[in-house]
């Protein structure tokens, strides 16, 4: 069993009597660290949770966030990196299914998802059926169920070979008056069993989830994995919210990780009641199912409802003419136990709170040796730098992700007005013009390798700095914190430096974080995956029906921002030298905000063409994803550096390139200033070349492609960034 033994005796003192089989496989199932973060929450409440804006934190089933004029936004985010690791489309496809149940949960009406995806070299056989898998399983179920997938990431590295990630978010919207909870009150009520039949498929899934991969166990891993089905999917959706409409559901809950067991125990436990259940009632596809398999299936595609009685007919006909089955499964009492019945007789009686709260576990963070990481400066000078640009914009992290997203239907909903492929995603709200919603998930395992600490806090600033490009005001934060065994002390340590990072930033912006998820145990036999926390973001855009003046020949390009950029756990350090570098930028929140503030109000105010952040791949790859967004070529003087390749293809910092038309560029100059932001015009557009010189170094490497400068054609450009459709 998943108890050690010490929590064998906590239970059995608990109880004052050893628990019955049946009882310990609930144990097993709420006591796994996928569902009691046993490990993670006591260093979890540093997060900042709280704001003006914020409805509902963490400990609901997702996050709330008010808009105003009567509205709010729910916002969470999920990880199914090991179901997909064994069964890539139906992890995946169950993954989207979870977390879209999850906010339906909290009454919203789901109208966009997020991806965030890891895995190894694509040049590996493996690597492409994980892709093709899972690209497929969120195709499959988000189109179906009628969501649109609007935006994501993805990167490689061989430590996701064999423990790939697959993130996932979901943003709903609701009446800010018609917020729904999981909570089982009062007594006398009944709870109501809605959605699909209960199978074998997902059986202890949340066990799984809390242990490391083995390849010699995955076969028997896929048992474990659930089979979803998305119409049945869509038709929980719509009949959940009809019966939601009517008034008369007092609490609702997913029945996700741990089934109707965690369903049921959760719901009484945060409203300090009871639950009786009767194991007979569970509408089941096999009549041979054992209490053990109706309490911890995870099948998808159910939810499970509190309502009075005398409504208990109405909300279930909703769900029958739906085409799904509802039934009353149990009731709501006043003792505080979770009571499971089968037969006429009890299987399961226990306190609803120790089945909810296991007792956390402490591990001493270590940080890790530093021995043999070396300086970036002590590399060799970059020799060919137009060739490198060209290899930094054919890696998975960079190119064009349309052989992904083309497979998403992310206009279903009629919501989209910013597309998958350039930066945040942006919404309007039919519901409250002319006000939008933009949205973006951003990691980097490579600096989070280098410094947990700065490279989670500046995956946070990526982020906003995604939203600033659009014109976004950051709501919310949801997460994903993916790494591996939380017992080795200096994994713990990351992590633990990882969640003081994303805290600090999210206090240096204002923004709460107001759900998420860890994962842990993802490694295998080769080894642990990157410390690889994600962070989504969501913001506000009060005009969404502004358009961006036009770039014309001769306008300029801009760099605001700190011009220094550093190596460390750059794409270029992986791909020059095939190591993570030296020491990461360092982070100035401060800098931060001002910078982040001057794009947004400069987007606002419409006197840019394209605000592009710097991110992977540094500013020639900014630079030229900005000639290819815009359709033409252009001619840049580089800024002095120490290192002319830490210029070129540095990352770090929160630093924005942007268009700028000739006559808007002095307006941008006195909003630099009033923010106190560094402002550099790198050059102007022209022609169908990008054209990079360097304009001198203070160290002693130098720039040595033609005539000392990058010169490439803006197909050759391009060409480079489509390459993934030739990989996948």
């Amino acid at each position: 069993m998943n108890l050690t033994a010490e929590e064998y005796r906590v239970i059995c003192a608990s109880l004052g009597r050893a628990p019955n089989e049946v009882e310990r496989h609930c144990f097993e199932v709420m006591w796994s660290e996928h569902c009691a973060y046993k490990h993670s929450r006591e260093i979890l409440r540093r997060l900042p949770t709280a704001g003006a804006r914020v409805l509902q934190g963490p400990g609901e089933n997702a996050g709330v966030v008010d808009l105003g004029e009567g509205w709010a936004v729910v916002w969470k985010m999920e990880s199914h990196n090991h179901p997909s690791a064994v069964d890539p489309y139906h992890g995946a496809a169950t993954g989207v299914g979870g977390i879209i149940r999850d906010v339906l949960a909290m009454g919203a009406r789901p109208i966009a998802l997020l991806d965030s995806l890891r895995f190894g070299p694509l040049d590996g056989v493996r690597a492409r059926r994980l892709l093709h898998g899972v690209v497929g399983g969120i195709a499959g179920y988000g189109n179906r169920v009628g969501i649109p997938t609007v935006g994501g990431e993805v990167a490689v590295d061989p430590a996701y070979r064999e423990n790939p990630l697959v993130n996932v978010a979901c943003l709903g919207l609701v009446r800010s008056d018609r917020i729904a909870r999981g909570r089982a009150d009062p007594p006398g009520a009944v709870l109501l069993y809605a959605g699909a039949r209960t199978g074998r498929d997902g059986i202890g899934g949340a066990a799984f989830a809390s242990d490391a991969l083995d390849a010699e166990t995955e076969p028997s891993d896929r048992a474990a994995v659930q089979i979803g089905d998305p119409f049945a999917g869509k038709c929980l959706v719509e009949a959940t919210l009809e019966a939601l409409g009517t008034g008369h559901v007092l609490g609702l809950q997913d029945m996700g990780a741990g089934g109707l067991t965690c369903a049921a125990a959760e719901m009484s436990a945060r409203s300090g009641r009871g639950v009786v259940i009767n194991l007979d009632r569970v509408p089941c596809r096999e009549s041979s199912m054992t209490s053990r398999e109706i309490l911890l299936s995870e099948s998808q595609e159910r939810m499970l409802l509190v309502a009075a009685a005398e409504h208990v007919e109405v909300l279930a006909s909703i769900f029958r003419r739906w085409g799904l089955v509802a039934d009353v499964v149990g009731r709501v009492t006043e003792d505080g136990r979770f009571h499971a019945q089968a037969g006429g007789a009890s299987v399961a009686d226990l306190p609803a709170a120790l089945l909810t709260h296991a007792p956390s576990r402490r591990v001493v963070p270590v940080p890790p040796s530093t021995d043999g990481v070396e300086a970036s400066r002590a590399r060799p000078p970059l020799r060919d730098p137009a060739r490198m640009l060209l290899r930094l914009l054919a890696t998975p992290e960079v190119c064009s992700k349309q052989p992904i997203f083309e497979q998403y239907d992310h206009m279903v909903q009629v919501r989209t007005v910013v597309r998958p492929g350039f930066g945040a995603a942006v919404l309007r709200l039919p519901e409250s013009p002319p006000r939008g919603l933009a949205l973006t998930v951003d990691g980097n395992g490579r600096w989070c390798a280098v410094d947990p600490y700065g490279g989670a806090a500046a995956s946070v600033l990526e982020a906003a700095a995604n939203l600033a490009c659009v014109g976004a005001e950051p709501l919310a934060v949801t997460d994903c914190l993916n790494f591996a065994s939380p017992e080795v002390p200096e994994v713990f340590w990351t992590f633990v430096r990882a969640v003081d990072g994303i805290a600090a930033a999210c206090r240096a912006l204002d923004v709460p974080v107001v759900g998420g998820n860890v994962s842990f145990y993802n490694e295998g036999p080769g080894g642990p995956i990157l410390p690889t926390p994600v962070v989504a973001m969501v913001g506000l855009i009060p005009d969404v029906r502004g358009v961006p003046p036009p770039a014309a020949e001769g306008d300029g390009l801009i760099l605001l921002g700190p011009p220094e950029a550093a190596l460390g756990g750059s794409l270029y350090a992986r791909e020059a030298w095939g190591k993570h570098g030296g020491a990461l930028f360092a982070v100035d929140f401060p800098a931060a905000a001002r910078t982040l503030a001057c794009v947004r109000e400069a987007v606002r105010r419409g006197v840019i063409a394209l605000a592009h952040d710097v991110s992977d791949g540094g500013l020639a790859v900014a630079l030229a994803e900005c000639c290819l967004a815009l359709g033409s070529g252009a001619d840049i003087l580089l800024p002095a550096a120490e290192r002319t390749d830490a210029a070129l293809f540095g990352e770090g910092g929160t630093r924005i390139v942007c268009a700028v038309p000739r006559a808007h560029l002095p307006d941008v100059r006195v909003l630099a200033l009033e923010h106190d932001v560094p402002l550099a015009v790198l050059g102007q557009l022209e022609g169908r070349l990008l054209r990079i010189r360097d304009a001198g170094e203070t160290g002693a490497t130098a720039i040595q492609g033609e005539g000392g400068a990058i010169v490439l054609a803006l197909d050759q450009i391009r060409r480079a960034w489509m390459r993934l459709g030739s990989v996948i």
